[in-house]
């Protein structure tokens, strides 16, 4: 059932806006097609005492019975199936059982939505969002321009464009949010609504740069960026300045590539301010381990083919004492192997897989700056890999892919 073209007789009207509070009041709902399926969820929140009447349902809204989040009547309406009830939503396809709704909804002064006819109803349903615990909804007549108008709002307020984010609810503490593999449009919502709160950013050099640019000018950007074979920052310094300026009374978002606790000290940040008394949110990232081969078309699992995939740091290599990773297990497992801070290792992480058993001829596919406009990949084997990344001059970050999954995808990405 699509949703109506307005009815010219509601031009004109003006709605009165108001939040209902329906927490363990009784609301009907009749017909359980793709509408209700629609609104459903909104009522649900509530917390309302919730019964559809329909004789069938989509599988979603039965899916809601089932779980117990309302009461499902699997009949036609009856006339008196409004009694004692605050609300009623009609979305039905049928005129004559929309219309005997809402003559009882009259008669018993509920007020009621209708999908099918918004001037025979009593009650419109707004085009709503939320952000940050505020919901956002929109009444115009019209469904469509409605539906704009909340997104533009919500949109604004989860990206930190409307003038409205300036009156922040956050006091002093620490965010640590994964940025995603490198695209600034992959960070999530949340991890975006947090960095425009920011008094202080702490970035490393994976995070999403463009997102720097958009931060206010009031906001100080602290770069943390661990370079390769460059300068850095000790892990010890971070921490320390996380919670300098977090004591100081400002509220510190510190900005990852990926995800935090996917080989980003996360978690010896978050517990270096814990240990400091500081309010702590994680927010995950995308990590790159899944999101970089995804972008250049190679999928980590596919099925018939693999059942794993394992995800290994290879910034030591195999005959480093300090290394971690029993190589002979990766090498013996069928799945896929996903390398990350590897390339500057591959050619003995690639010996050593095929001395304990992979194939030399295993598939690997080497994705540099993934996600980015610079994103590149280059493919190989295990036998060519070391070769191949010093011809082709392969810097990090990168993601290294070894496994069947390489190929599975490859005639689908043929120009």
């Amino acid at each position: 059932m699509t949703a109506p073209t307005p009815h010219p007789s509601t031009e004109g009207r003006t709605p009165y806006p108001v939040g209902l509070l329906l927490a363990g009041r009784r609301v009907v709902v009749v017909g359980g097609g793709q509408v209700a399926q629609r609104r459903l969820p909104a009522l649900i929140a509530t917390g309302a005492d919730l019964h559809l009447i329909s004789p069938a349902t989509t599988p979603a809204v039965q899916a809601m019975a089932d779980a117990g989040e309302l009461t499902w009547h699997a009949r036609p309406y009856r006339d008196g199936d409004l009694a004692d009830t605050w609300y009623a939503l009609v979305a039905t396809d049928d005129p004559a059982v929309n219309a005997a709704v809402s003559a009882e909804a009259e008669r018993e002064r509920v007020f009621c939505s209708r999908s099918d006819d918004a001037a025979a109803a009593t009650a419109w349903t707004p085009a709503s969002g939320r952000d940050a615990g505020a919901t956002v909804a929109v009444l115009t007549g019209d469904p469509r321009h409605s539906a704009a108008l909340r997104d533009a709002i919500v949109d604004g307020l989860r990206d930190g464009s409307l003038a409205a984010r300036q009156y922040r609810s956050h006091g002093a503490g620490v965010a640590l949010v994964g940025g995603g593999p490198g695209d600034p449009d992959l960070i999530t919502v949340r991890g975006r609504r947090l960095l425009a709160d920011a008094d202080v950013v702490v970035a490393d050099r994976l995070a999403p740069r463009e997102l720097l640019a958009e931060l206010p000018e009031h906001v100080e950007v602290i770069d943390a960026s661990k370079i390769p074979y460059g300068r850095f920052m000790a892990q010890e310094a971070i921490n320390r300045t996380l919670v300098e300026h977090a004591k100081a009374g400002k509220f510190v978002v510190r900005l990852k590539g990926g995800d935090p606790y996917v080989f980003g000290r996360g978690g010896e940040e978050l517990l270096a301010c814990v240990e400091a008394g500081l309010p702590v949110t994680v927010v995950p990232g995308i990590s790159s381990s899944i999101s970089v081969p995804a972008a250049a078309g190679v999928p980590v699992t596919h099925r018939g083919m693999t059942h794993e995939f394992t995800v290994i740091s290879g910034h030591v290599g195999p005959d480093d004492e300090r290394s971690l990773t029993n190589w002979e297990a990766a090498a013996k497992m069928s799945g896929t192997l996903v390398l990350l801070m590897a390339v500057d290792k591959i050619g003995a992480i690639a010996a050593r897989l095929v001395e304990y058993g992979r194939p030399a001829d295993t598939p690997v596919a080497v994705v540099q700056e993934g996600t980015t406009a610079a994103q590149r990949r280059v493919d190989a084997t295990l036998g060519t890999v070391a070769a191949v990344v010093e011809a082709e001059g392969v810097k990090p970050p990168a993601v290294i892919v070894v496994g069947d999954v390489v190929n599975v995808l490859a005639a689908a990405f043929q120009p």
